[in-house]
């Protein structure tokens, strides 16, 4: 929603990061950009905090992730409770195990909007898509560079996001989405490892037997 703490094999593509680049908005967001471009797949550990509502009623919650672009992403929730959201980059799986259901859409085409999943899976051009600026994320740790990012096209879900980048890799360490309900859900990545050659089958969701299944639109192929 993808990103994140190691030393990238990619990173030697990259000259260093000029101090000039640190101080123009615009600027780093195409750095950053360029950076993922060469990031072909990652994998590692997040921790998700969702905040919203009327009361802000505030949740945490942990798991894994893998992401390989174009479009395709495999979070999995296992505490507090386990949880699994697939997207092959044609259909997304929502699998909330404690309700036995399985929920499919149809990824979202271009100009459909993104989530913060597929943010992280390359559905949107950092440098491009998004009017940059410095701005404080709540949750991020210290040391890292904030951008707030505004979609120069609305999106109907969410009103922006945001990053907190390494100052020396560029490498995504947090993200923040917030929605159009005033909710905000941040995540905090670690562990990462990049360009690993993730196969496509990790992306294949298998039905579990004897769940409910919900289908939301025709996916198109």
């Amino acid at each position: 929603m993808r990103s994140l703490p190691l030393v990238l094999a990619g990173l030697v593509a990259l000259p260093a990061v000029a101090p000039a680049q640190l101080s123009d908005a615009a600027a780093l967001a195409t750095r950053v950009q360029a950076r993922y471009a060469i990031i072909k797949d990652f994998e590692g550990r997040f921790v998700q905090t969702y905040e919203g509502g009327i009361l802000r009623t505030r949740t945490t919650e942990s798991g894994t992730l893998t992401v390989k672009q174009p479009g395709r992403f495999r979070f999995v929730y296992t505490k507090p409770e386990r949880k699994e959201f697939v997207s092959d980059g044609v259909r997304i799986y929502s699998y909330l195990v404690a309700d036995k259901q399985v929920i499919v859409s149809p990824a979202p085409g271009p100009g459909e909007g993104t989530t913060p999943a597929l943010f992280l899976a390359g559905r949107a051009d950092i440098g491009s898509d998004f009017t940059a600026s410095f701005a404080p994320l709540p949750g991020a740790a210290d040391g890292l560079v904030t951008l707030k990012l505004v979609p120069r096209s609305p999106d109907p879900d969410y009103e922006w996001f945001g990053i907190g980048v390494d100052a020396n890799s560029l490498q995504i360490r947090h993200l923040v989405a917030v929605d159009r309900n005033g909710g905000r859900s941040s995540f905090a990545f670690s562990n990462l490892k990049e360009n690993r050659g993730v196969p496509d089958n990790t992306f294949r969701f298998l039905i579990p037997r004897g769940v409910d299944v919900v289908t939301n639109g025709t996916p198109s192929q």
